[in-house]
């Protein structure tokens, strides 16, 4: 078997655990560092210059070599772009679902095969598994790293010739690993923010790209109890940021964004946090991905999430041709937004997911 491999190094603790762990099973590793955001007019950190010199003190130590591929185009093109315009069309996108649809699994993928690699490998928290008709996609063994949510999207060509050598570890572990290894990433920082931005202050990141529009707040009957900078910087049950003081004839309770118009640029609140218009029973997504090529027997409940750390929900999907699902919860979702993805699975596997439409 042709066992060559390139991984994918962030500079983080978990791509260098990843080809660690591959160098030490005999397979023949070349690093590969992505280089997808270059935006210098971002505000905030972007530390990708970080993250290549920590990738290549892995690679020195680990005696492979790596190189650098720029997919910056690509990921503006596919990811960005996308997740701008929804953002302006009042929806709540998911730039990390997208990245490792478009830009991890397929420009990179592509580019790993033309370097002659037979697979290609991530720091990704998820398990493949041969199911005898094909790859299933596992949850990671760690339950609060699992990643299976933010690969909900690929397919099975996506999946063939993928490796996840920590999908079946706990994070402490591959931190003991990269220490006791001696690579330089055992003790950094997690990444969070927008995939490949890096930590941003949000509202002054988007507004470099999304115009501030003034717009006015009203709650559940139609009063006006505020204004804001742009329906386009708000989610579907935030608190914070709203600027709403004491109203008169009004409870003494927090505001919750309920709803978005983007339309009249209007947001709808409600005020404390189980109000019934911040929750919904059923949801109507696009058309579903599932990770099997076939979608899964829809006489049975399934589980889903329509965010990544949510617990699991039971429900019921309903097929609306090549349309979408209609999706409904054993009981009802807070704050489920449009523009989020649902991700279903059926025990340890993830089914596959879709981009909520509406919610009911």
């Amino acid at each position: 078997m042709n066992r060559s491999v390139v991984v994918g190094l962030s500079g983080g603790v978990d791509s260098s655990v990843s080809a660690l762990l591959l160098v030490e099973q005999g397979w023949d590793v070349r690093g590969m560092f992505m280089k997808n955001w270059m935006d210098n007019t971002s505000v905030g950190e972007c530390p990708w210059e970080r993250d290549v010199g920590d990738a290549l003190q892995v690679c020195d130590t680990l005696g492979i070599p790596l190189n650098t591929v720029d997919l910056s185009r690509t990921y503006w093109n596919t990811v960005f772009a996308r997740f701008l315009e929804e953002y302006a069309n009042g929806l709540t996108p998911n730039p990390d679902v997208v990245c490792n649809q478009e830009v991890k699994f397929k420009a990179f993928r592509e580019h790993a095969q033309s370097l002659g690699a037979a697979f290609m490998a991530t720091g990704h928290y998820v398990r493949c598994k041969d199911s005898g008709s094909g790859t299933v996609l596992a949850r990671g063994r760690d339950p609060g790293k699992d990643q299976s949510y933010f690969l909900c999207m690929l397919t099975q060509q996506q999946l063939a010739g993928s490796v996840f050598p920590v999908g079946a570890m706990l994070k402490s572990d591959v931190r003991k690993i990269a220490a006791r290894a001696g690579l330089a990433t055992h003790a950094k920082k997690d990444s969070s923010g927008i995939c490949f931005v890096g930590e941003q202050p949000f509202r002054e990141f988007l507004s470099r790209y999304l115009p501030v529009r003034r717009g006015e707040i009203r709650d559940a009957g139609g009063r006006v109890v505020g204004e804001h900078d742009g329906a386009h910087f708000y989610t579907i049950g935030q608190r914070s940021g709203l600027g709403i003081g004491g109203i008169a004839g009004a409870p003494d309770a927090p505001w919750y964004v309920a709803a978005k118009d983007a339309g009249s640029n209007t947001l709808i609140v409600v005020q404390g946090p189980e109000h019934p218009l911040l929750f919904s029973q059923s949801l109507r997504t696009g058309p579903a991905n599932w990770v099997a090529g076939r979608p899964p027997d829809t006489g049975r409940a399934l589980h889903a999430k329509t965010r990544y750390r949510q617990p699991d929900q039971e429900c019921r999907i309903e097929p609306l041709g090549d349309s979408g699902l209609n999706v409904t919860f054993t009981s009802p979702q807070r704050a489920v937004a449009p523009g989020q993805y649902a991700v279903f699975y059926d025990g340890e596997i993830c089914l596959g997911g879709a981009v909520i439409k509406s919610v009911m």
